[in-house]
């Protein structure tokens, strides 16, 4: 199943953008190479931290590089001031990030599994997502950024492979981003990073070493907010995120044989 899998996603992700107009900024083909998304991420990581003082990472164990190894070397270039590992307390990291991203900061926060998001909940939902509107858009912790691994691997038990998307996508005042490849990964976190609102960045780990695609190395965005059309038709219209694209292009590949 892996194999077949790792085909399915190579021949997604060989497509690319839709459009050219996707990529807002720099993402010249100059400079590109091969990358998985925990690499992509990696690299977003760096950019956002590099470009911009006033960014912070933080969550559990990511001084080391996270369990995932999606926060690797950061701590070594960019200090422990800025990459620090947390209590094992969700509530307490969203509450932080929250704080953090109201003083004016770019907050970056790690979940350690989207499962364990829950006890965050009420600070996402009643906190994070109400800020700029309890306060008639006198404050607000547009910066802040929460990331976190979702989804199954095939051996991670019911604590380990949940998708609590749908519960956030419910919630006005927060966006909700999910990348299915590389080179998505890199343009859309960069863009939630910078983007003015709250923002929770569910990553597909099934992915995280398993896509790899053709990634520019310099500073680029992706549009957000808006749906990448991978397949033109006229009969049937497919609608998913993160990881299922690849398996709904093969859905598409078969129905047309």
């Amino acid at each position: 199943m892996s194999t077949k899998f790792g085909r399915l996603v190579s021949l997604v992700c060989n497509r690319g953008f839709s459009t050219s107009s996707s990529v807002q900024k720099g993402g010249s083909e100059q400079g590109v190479k091969s990358l998985n998304l925990c690499s992509a991420i990696n690299q977003a990581l760096h950019i956002a931290l590099d470009s911009d003082p006033r960014s912070y990472v933080f969550g559990e164990d990511v001084s080391f590089g996270g369990v995932f190894r999606c926060t690797t070397g950061l701590a070594d270039q960019f200090g422990k001031k800025r990459i620090f590992n947390t209590p094992l307390c969700e509530q307490g990291i969203v509450g932080f990030g929250i704080g953090l991203a109201a003083m004016g900061n770019r907050a970056i926060a790690e979940i350690q599994f989207a499962d364990y998001i829950f006890p965050a909940f009420d600070q996402i939902v009643n906190e994070a997502a109400k800020f700029r509107y309890r306060s008639g858009n006198q404050f607000n912790c547009g910066g802040l950024t929460i990331r976190t691994p979702y989804g199954a691997v095939g051996h991670g038990g019911h604590y380990h492979s949940q998708s609590p998307e749908a519960f956030f996508c419910h919630v006005p005042g927060i966006k909700v981003v999910i990348p299915r490849s590389p080179r998505q990964a890199k343009g859309l976190l960069l863009s939630c990073i910078r983007d003015p609102n709250p923002i929770v960045f569910f990553e597909p780990k099934w992915l995280y070493r398993l896509a790899v695609e053709e990634v520019p190395e310099d500073d680029y965005m992706l549009p957000l907010s808006e749906a990448e059309v991978i397949r033109q038709g006229s009969d049937i219209t497919l609608v998913g995120w993160g990881a299922q694209l690849s398996i709904m292009e093969q859905a598409c590949l078969d129905a047309e044989k």
